[in-house]
């Protein structure tokens, strides 16, 4: 009896020590940032019920309003907008645990349209490093480290657009463009050209910028963060997610 008890508890024990192994475990390699949309996504198609077609009979009803009252109206955008406070700046690292997400909430620019020459349009951004949040600081610690992104000797880093494609020469209120973007990254003071590619909205007086690029670790002289039990990718996806104002 004396040694089924004392299993018990060593089982007890195993499970709580396993169940803190595996907690640790999570919330140093495990995802905790999610990456939030700026432009809306489109409503799904509508059911019989929405469509007033049950057994037969009608039960049409209004649909809600998406967007703002004019939408698709002509937007006036030309000029120059700024990054507004709620802007963030994504990169993800796909490791063999997950897909982990850092935010960089301290975004600042302007992107100053010209509709009619996109030759004139030009945009530039630089985003605050050290603001970069994983949901766990001790891996943000580390990835501060000079053998990666170096934080103490950049704070900063810095995009600044030279050319621009699929910018409609009249934008339209709530309309969705698919755009693309190339110009010069700058991190850990290494400069590489790039192209994001993406979506832009005029909504409700804001311009709204969802793009992407791929670099790797390589590009701007970092350390593969690959360990003994985890394997790392090389490749690195950076997600703008930006709202501007006049």
């Amino acid at each position: 009896m004396k040694n089924k008890k004392l299993i018990a508890i060593a089982a007890v024990i195993v499970i709580v020590i396993s169940g803190a192994v595996y907690y640790v475990y999570d919330g140093l390699t495990g995802n905790h940032v999610e990456i939030e949309s700026v432009i809306a996504q489109s409503p799904p198609e509508s059911t019989a019920e929405e469509s007033g077609e049950i057994d037969g009979e009608s039960t049409t009803t209004e649909p809600e309003t998406q967007g703002t009252a004019d939408a698709g109206e002509a937007a006036e955008v030309d000029g120059e907008w700024n990054i507004s406070s709620e802007s963030k700046v994504y990169f993800s690292v796909t490791t063999s645990r997950d897909t982990v997400n850092y935010a960089l909430d301290k975004v600042t620019g302007t992107w100053n349209l010209n509709s009619k020459d996109a030759a004139e349009t030009k945009a530039e951004a630089m985003v605050e490093v050290t603001s970069m949040d994983s949901g766990n600081s001790q891996r943000d610690k580390h990835i501060s480290e000079a053998a990666y992104l170096d934080t103490t000797q950049f704070p900063t880093a810095a995009f600044t657009a030279n050319s621009f494609t699929g910018l409609p020469s009249e934008w339209k209120t709530d309309e969705v463009y698919n755009i693309s973007m190339t110009g010069d990254l700058t991190v850990k003071g290494i400069t590489k050209e790039v192209a994001f590619t993406g979506q832009a909205a005029y909504v409700q007086g804001l311009l709204k910028l969802e793009a992407n690029t791929v670099v790797t670790f390589d590009d701007f002289g970092m350390t593969n963060p690959h360990t003994v039990v985890m394997d790392t990718e090389n490749n690195l996806t950076v997600e703008l997610r930006l709202s501007l104002s006049k």
